[in-house]
């Protein structure tokens, strides 16, 4: 049987495996409620710390309600803590052997990685879920109609697909789960030094480019643009140019750290 015959039952098998894996993962949601209902609800902990202790002394550049320039920040930082779960769920997973004895079966090599990618973005789509719910009971809502609210949804997600790589490759990479320390202290200062809470118009002049350039600015800025919420503005290429920012610099993660992920997991019994 000639390899260009077999390549859709080997997709077949790949896609079979992944669901099977996806489906492993939500099961140990379902036996340990807790963890995934703090995870669901420390954003909304953000958001009315963030909204209602702080929003009172931050104005908005031309104007507008903070919660409303905020909920889109914090939408897209939810996205990124997620990349946190992400990285202990796989790294403990090689700590324990889990891993290894995944690549004695006969199973689609990539179904581990992929599988574990496939639960976390429904484990994230939840969590955006949740977000938005209390981004509305807070007062928060789109303006610019459902087609542009839905992409902005799509946006974020696609957000959270690029960080889902990021920290299943840095798993495989350390594979210890004690080291999701590292990346916090990663991650804090990224989500921090971006456009999420203030706009960068307040920052020193030394740091505003590099918060109008990080990756989680391009997706608040485009949220809010698409959600018709107010914005930091500004006439850089980055203020004018958020949404195609946005979908170029999670395309650029994913064609960076799957095939990384990939090749790592393939390469951890050498």
């Amino acid at each position: 049987m000639s390899t260009l015959s077999l390549a859709p039952r080997r997709l077949r098998w790949a896609v079979s495996d992944t669901l099977v894996l996806t489906g492993r993962s939500m099961s140990h949601w379902a036996r340990q409620p807790a963890e995934l209902i703090i995870g669901l609800l420390f954003p909304v902990l953000m958001v009315l710390m963030f909204g209602y202790l702080f929003g009172g002394a931050i104005a908005v550049p031309g104007g507008g309600d903070y919660r409303e320039f905020l909920l889109p920040g914090m939408f897209a930082m939810t996205m990124a803590f997620g990349v946190e779960a992400s990285y202990a769920a796989v790294a403990a997973d090689a700590a324990r052997g889990v891993t290894d004895r995944f690549r004695s079966l006969p199973m689609a090599r990539s179904a581990v990685v992929t599988g574990r990618a496939l639960a976390d973005l429904l484990h994230s789509a939840a969590g955006l879920a949740v977000m938005l719910a209390c981004g509305w009971l807070v007062g928060w809502q789109w303006r610019n109609g459902l087609a542009h609210a839905l992409a902005a949804v799509g946006l974020l997600l696609l957000l959270r697909v690029a960080l889902i790589w990021v920290g299943i490759h840095l798993a495989l990479v350390l594979r210890r789960p004690e080291s999701v320390m590292v990346l916090q202290i990663l991650v804090w200062p990224v989500g921090f030094t971006s456009n999420a809470f203030v706009a960068p118009q307040t920052m020193p002049g030394w740091l505003a480019p590099i918060a109008e350039w990080n990756p989680l600015s391009a997706t608040v800025a485009a949220c809010r643009e698409l959600f018709g919420n107010p914005g930091w503005g500004g006439d850089s290429f980055a203020a004018q140019h958020a949404v195609a920012l946005a979908v170029a610099w999670p395309v650029l993660l994913v064609a960076v750290f799957l095939p990384l992920s990939v090749r790592r997991y393939r390469q951890l019994s050498r």
